[in-house]
């Protein structure tokens, strides 16, 4: 599927992996004696330089759109950086890859149990054959089922209040750039990356499916975090998630507001805002974060102090609701 919608690109990628591969990577395998790792590592090559890739990309089509027409204009753009190495260490992929081939093994063992037990496999591109095995058609479906399922796993980051700990290290960037799209905590990494391979492997997406998936998706997101104004217009936006819509969403007192409620949640489609009337149009600019930053309250300026603040979140809330159950107790 992957050469069929993209053939050059993907020989491009092919030709550059196999070249790293060869004259880079392979020789440092043998002089440390790590060749029992050579295919995986072969095979991790391909989301990497897809990552990298996307990087540029973003990098090159996004910073002179802000740098032309931004929505603010920053005296200093020290608090976006932190964000460029949280970029770097999400967007080349191999969280999500990761998790892909970890969850294959239990998903084929599943499979086993299935059809023993008579039960159909799940394959979404056999549902109308000859229509849906289109590789545009399957692409498509595979993409919209797996937006659909992002759009809950963003309403459970702000629905739970541990979770939201977590995802709150994303809300706390008050100059929203194209690099905002990554700046979430490991731990939220961690179970995002899980929690669609699953999927991804449970509808029947090959590996090399998921890496074009997962560098679609990133870069939709990184549009949708830029500081420039962008006119999707009406219409455009209604069919895929604009800058505007999604700068809703960071908005203080309007788009999460810890567990209390939110709106524009959608990750790529705001059809699934539309029908469970999470939606807010409004293209009012207001500043983003969070009100308890407002406040006086610090969620860190760099990379170890985030992290470390969303544990003390946590741990915070944990006590928080421990003292409210011996309360509740003695009464």
């Amino acid at each position: 599927m992957l050469h069929s919608i993209a053939s050059p690109l993907d020989g491009f990628v092919s030709s550059l992996q196999t070249w790293l591969y060869i004259d880079l990577v392979q020789p440092l395998l043998f002089k440390f004696g790590w060749m029992d790792y050579d295919e995986d590592t072969y095979d991790a090559l391909y989301p990497v330089i897809v990552g990298l890739l996307t990087i540029v990309t973003m990098y090159v089509l996004l910073r002179p759109l802000e740098a032309w027409r931004p929505v603010e204009r920053w005296t200093s753009r020290k608090g976006v950086r932190v964000d460029v190495f949280y970029t770097w260490l999400s967007k080349l992929g191999l969280f999500n890859l990761f998790f892909f081939v970890l969850f294959q093994p239990i998903f084929d063992k599943t499979q086993v149990w299935l059809r023993y037990h008579g039960i159909a496999n799940i394959n979404l591109d056999t549902l109308w054959p000859g229509v849906t095995s289109q590789p545009l058609v399957a692409f498509a479906i595979y993409l919209i089922v797996l937006d659909f399922a992002g759009y809950w796993f963003h309403r459970w980051q702000h629905r739970f209040g541990l979770w939201w700990e977590l995802h709150a290290v994303h809300h706390s960037q008050r100059q929203l750039s194209l690099w905002s799209d990554d700046r979430n905590h490991l731990l939220d990494d961690v179970l995002q990356a899980g929690f669609f391979a699953a999927i991804a492997i449970a509808i029947g997406v090959a590996p090399a499916q998921f890496v074009v998936l997962t560098a679609v998706t990133n870069f939709a997101q990184s549009v949708q975090h830029a500081n420039a104004r962008l006119p999707f217009g009406p219409l455009l936006e209604r069919l895929i998630v604009s800058p505007s819509f999604h700068r809703r969403h960071h908005a203080v007192g309007y788009g999460h507001e810890g567990t209390a409620y939110g709106c524009n949640f959608g990750v790529l489609f705001p059809w699934w805002d539309m029908l469970f009337r999470t939606a807010s149009w409004n293209r009012t600019v207001e500043p983003t974060g969070i009100r308890q930053q407002f406040e006086g309250e610090t969620y860190g300026e760099g990379f170890v102090a985030q992290h470390w603040l969303a544990f003390v979140r946590i741990a915070r809330r944990l006590r928080l609701r421990r003292a409210g159950e011996g309360g509740a107790s003695a009464a």
